[in-house]
């Protein structure tokens, strides 16, 4: 199938065939399907290289084909993604909010336009591209095993880089913050090597405000993973957080949860395939299990489970 449609691909290279939008959009979709399959456990960067050269290709051609409203979310997914790496290339003004014992830091400061965003960098073991799987790929199954999440649904995708989502919070009696639901652009791209996670509140036709939940708001928001510089089986992760839980609560202590989530519970685990998945910052669960840093001999952190006790709702 693959020489195929490279095949397809260099016959609407002619000039009669160049404007032919839909062929050429065909072509490159499939092209990059058949891609994937080559990944497999540990596909060769030879491999990975051609991905993310093709995965760039199909954005640019699917660009061609968008509604208005369509290059609307793209232009926030962007602006997301610009926003975020403008503020974690700036090393100015970042104060400590956690430190662990093994030395892992919640950062945080306040910006004019943004207000108060928090910032941690920790080594995982994981490889960037099994992250991306779960944490991309696998996003709408997270309410499966993660009771914090009672849903996450793609409400449109719009290319191959950007998405809409609705993200409901777990409801549970006896919660530190409420049941809130975020309506998100996502936008995912990569970089060489590295791969960013960016995305913003927004607004979607199909999710008005949901009786029984507070429409809470986030953005920019981004993870970025890139290969270890000592060891690039294992992945730097960087997460910057921007929330605005709306309700009644003092910003002090939606400052304080937001920095205990990053330092206590940025990872969730799903123990019986030892899958690491993102975990959203609402707690809504009386008792969760969630992942603590221990620290390694080589200087990386371990996961391992804790027990996190919540209380009375807002």
């Amino acid at each position: 199938m693959l020489p195929a449609t490279f095949k397809l691909c260099a016959g609407i290279s002619y000039r009669h065939t160049r404007n032919m939008t839909g062929l050429r959009r065909n072509a490159m979709m499939a092209i990059h399907h058949e891609l994937s399959k080559l990944s497999g456990p540990g596909p060769s960067m030879w491999v990975r290289n051609i991905r993310r050269r093709s995965s760039l290709l199909c954005s640019r051609i699917e660009e061609e084909t968008l509604s208005e409203s369509e290059q609307g979310y793209v232009r926030q997914g962007q602006e997301a993604l610009q926003k975020s790496i403008s503020i974690l290339s700036d090393p100015d003004g970042w104060q400590t909010e956690i430190e662990t014992s093994m030395g892992d830091k919640v950062l945080s400061k306040v910006l004019p336009d943004v207000g108060k965003v928090f910032r941690l960098e920790v080594v995982l073991d994981q490889q960037p591209d099994d992250l991306y799987e779960e944490l991309v790929e696998n996003m709408e199954s997270m309410g499966e095993w993660n009771p914090n999440v009672k849903q996450v649904k793609i409400l449109q995708k719009i290319n191959q880089d950007t998405l809409v989502t609705h993200e409901v919070s777990g409801e549970t009696p006896g919660n530190v913050v409420g049941p809130r639901d975020f309506v998100s652009v996502r936008c995912t791209k990569r970089r060489g090597s590295t791969c960013f996670l960016a995305g913003m509140s927004t607004q979607h036709p199909s999710m008005p405000e949901q009786k029984g939940f507070v429409r809470a708001e986030n953005g920019p928001t981004c993870i970025v993973m890139r290969p270890n510089a000592d060891d690039p089986n294992k992945t730097k992760f960087t997460w910057l957080l921007s929330l605005d839980l709306k309700g009644w609560i003092p910003k002090t202590v939606i400052n304080r949860v937001l920095s205990q989530t990053q330092g206590e519970g940025k990872l969730r685990l799903e123990e019986s395939d030892k899958k690491c998945v993102f975990r959203p910052p609402v707690r809504s669960h009386p008792s969760s299990c969630d992942l603590m840093f221990s620290p390694q001999p080589d200087g990386t952190s371990k996961l391992r489970l804790a027990h996190q006790q919540s209380s009375g709702p807002a």
